[in-house]
């Protein structure tokens, strides 16, 4: 019995372990993994302060989503006795670990005036922000096109002398913001017209390379260098991605997967759609099926030089090109845009789902069916709201 007693100790002891290494691998997780914060804020650090006030401000500004794993990590890096006084701008998606780095960092205080290049699929745009103090985060004072068409409105007089003044204050801070799904050559033509940097490119990034993501730069940055930087961060998303991938993909390198993202990427704007529009393509390269993509079609018109900015046509749909899934067999020749993290991911870890069609559903998202017979009657759906929004 005694055996017995100390070998259900000995057990309850293991799991316990087992458990709380669970926990700490999570926990460390959780510290260094990318912050909820959508907007940059400014983190007001007066003398005296301790971590422990900091940790809270952080929790009610959103930018920490566990205070005591916040704290829990200061102690283990032995920065919690290195806050400094002053105030720091903390990015957005800045992680525990960065924000930890911009408050135990010193120098001089870092909210001010934030210039952000906006570079999106359609437009780029220029948003000059100034930090609101009621709510330490930064508000839009003007806004404008870097390169607007001719004949197009010019902006406010008033906009641009404050951005003229920005440009000359000596705290004003400068973000290149890239969205999700934008092509290289958008990326770099956007680039060129930004006019607090400086340098060339001699040559177009491979498709898919550049991380979307906001980049804090100066003003006279080479381009050449934030297109490096911006394809270091990729390959680092990438490799992560890859070491954590499921079991029996029907892809057998990174490369294929950086395809496989852009087309998912480039099928849909809703997040919580990524897993299922994955699946369908898993599950066609899984039955040898073709994919079938407008989007792919599209990249085979316009090479990635812009928007097509109409429907496809027939004869676009017939035409030969390594990117028309019509046509190929599996995976096109290169990736059709930059994707996302959350599209990487998505490739990597599809749903598990038995469809293998989607259409759009008239809401912003897909209807997805397992069955042709399924997807024609989707089909049919999708016809009637196009034919209704035409006639109103």
């Amino acid at each position: 019995m005694w055996k017995h007693f100390v070998a259900n100790v000995l057990t309850v002891l293991i799991v316990g372990l087992i458990a709380l290494g669970g926990f700490i691998a999570w926990a460390q997780r959780q510290y260094v993994a990318e912050g909820p914060l959508d907007a940059a804020i400014c983190v007001q650090v007066e003398p005296g302060t301790t971590m422990r006030r900091v940790s809270a401000n952080l929790e009610e500004q959103g930018a920490i989503s566990n205070g005591s794993i916040f704290r829990v990590g200061t102690d283990y890096t032995g920065k919690a006795s290195e806050l400094k006084a002053g105030s720091f701008l903390v990015p957005p998606r800045s992680s525990m670990a960065d924000i930890v780095d911009i408050l135990t960092r010193g120098g001089r205080s870092t909210c001010g005036t934030e210039v952000v290049y906006r570079i999106g699929v359609n437009s780029e745009l220029v948003q000059v922000r100034e930090l609101d103090p009621s709510t330490n985060r930064f508000a839009i004072i003007a806004e404008f096109d870097p390169a607007p068409e001719e004949g197009a409105e010019e902006p406010e007089a008033e906009a641009l002398a404050t951005y003229e003044e920005i440009r000359e204050a000596a705290d004003t801070r400068y973000r290149v913001a890239l969205a999700e799904g934008v092509t290289s050559w958008q990326v770099v033509e956007a680039l060129k017209s930004a006019d607090f940097l400086t340098g060339t490119v001699e040559d177009l990034p491979a498709e898919g390379t550049l991380a979307p993501d906001s980049y804090e730069v100066t003003a006279g940055s080479d381009i050449a260098s934030l297109l490096a930087a911006m394809a270091e961060r990729q390959a680092e998303r990438l490799d992560a991605a890859w070491q954590n991938r499921a079991s029996d993909l029907p892809i057998s390198t990174p490369e294929e997967a950086l395809i496989l993202a852009s087309i998912i990427e480039k099928e849909t704007g809703q997040p919580e759609e990524r897993g299922q529009v994955a699946s369908v393509f898993v599950n066609r390269l899984r039955r040898g099926m073709r994919l079938q993509t407008d989007p792919t079609v599209i990249y085979g018109v316009t090479d990635g030089r812009g928007v097509l900015g109409r429907g496809i046509r027939q004869s676009e749909l017939d035409r030969e090109t390594p990117w028309n899934t019509y046509l190929i067999d599996g995976l096109p020749i290169t990736p059709i845009a930059n994707p996302g993290l959350a599209s990487i991911e998505a490739a990597l870890n599809p749903d598990e789902t038995p469809y293998i069609f989607f259409v759009a559903d008239g809401s912003g998202g897909h209807a997805f069916a397992e069955t042709l017979a399924e997807h024609n009657e989707n089909v049919a759906r999708w016809r009637e709201i196009e034919a209704e929004r035409q006639e109103n």
